[in-house]
């Protein structure tokens, strides 16, 4: 299937804003690009297209609902958004899209979403994860972090800035920022869903990353599936935007082995 350049995804009642470049073939893998908690097809900025360029593959890059140009979503979000993304959403947007075969390549929640997907459904679709700065599990650092995060956003520029990227800016924020300051979600962890992961990862985390510490990709270290990991000094939480070059080769290199490794 050929999906055109732009345009919506009708998925589970909500229409889900995309952009799609490069061959969108049944024989070779699907960059699927999932964003962080406050982003959306607009803040991966060009990264896709430069990745797709370099590996030759179809990009798809979508916004999840409450974000981006996507429907919006009714607030609160549950504790379990996540989870909910994983097991109810990202399917049917491989579905709904044709996608045949698919590397995940996800950000901060998107990562984590990511994650969930392969470990808790097991689909054949997915040949590779690309991990960028995920969250396996709640930290302290995070509640601290998204403190100043929400003071920033209530005193300073930053739902300005944020307003560029989504249509209801409200909801975008207050939906990410209310869940990672809920109590109820302190001891948020599913690392039991990496064991049942069976693709190769590649895990990327800047050494600055304010959200999360290096313990994140130290829980990869059990799994049962193939793990290449990398740490970028002089990166905080956007790797693909503090050290796009670096995370270009690297996710690049990743695709080409795993596309050679399954003669696609």
């Amino acid at each position: 299937m050929s999906l055109v350049t732009s345009g919506f995804l009708d998925v589970g009642g909500k229409r889900l804003e995309y952009r799609s470049a490069g061959p969108m073939s049944d024989r070779t893998p699907t960059l699927l690009f999932l964003h962080h908690g406050l982003g959306s097809v607009s803040t991966w900025r060009h990264f896709p297209d430069r990745v797709g360029e370099a590996t030759g593959l179809g990009i798809l890059v979508f916004s999840r609902a409450g974000y981006g140009r996507s429907d919006p979503v009714d607030l609160p979000r549950p504790l379990s958004y996540m989870e909910d993304e994983a097991s109810q959403v990202l399917g049917a947007v491989l579905d709904a899209a044709g996608v045949h075969k698919t590397v995940l390549v996800g950000h901060s929640d998107g990562a984590s979403i990511a994650a969930l997907y392969a470990g808790g459904t097991g689909d054949l679709r997915v040949r590779g994860l690309v991990l960028m700065a995920p969250h396996f599990f709640n930290e302290p650092i995070c509640a601290e972090t998204g403190a100043a995060v929400l003071a920033e956003y209530e005193t300073g520029d930053l739902r300005m800035r944020l307003a560029r990227h989504h249509d209801n800016v409200d909801t975008a924020f207050r939906g990410w920022i209310d869940t990672w300051l809920d109590p109820g979600f302190r001891h948020w962890d599913f690392t039991e869903y990496l064991d049942y992961i069976r693709v190769p990862i590649l895990a990327i985390q800047g050494e600055d990353d304010r959200y999360g510490t290096l313990a994140q990709l130290d829980a990869l270290d059990e799994v049962m599936c193939p793990v290449d990991k990398l740490v970028l000094p002089n990166c905080g939480h956007d790797p693909y935007l503090d050290q796009p070059e670096a995370v270009l080769a690297a996710i690049s290199g990743f695709v080409e082995r795993l596309v050679r490794s399954e003669g696609m």
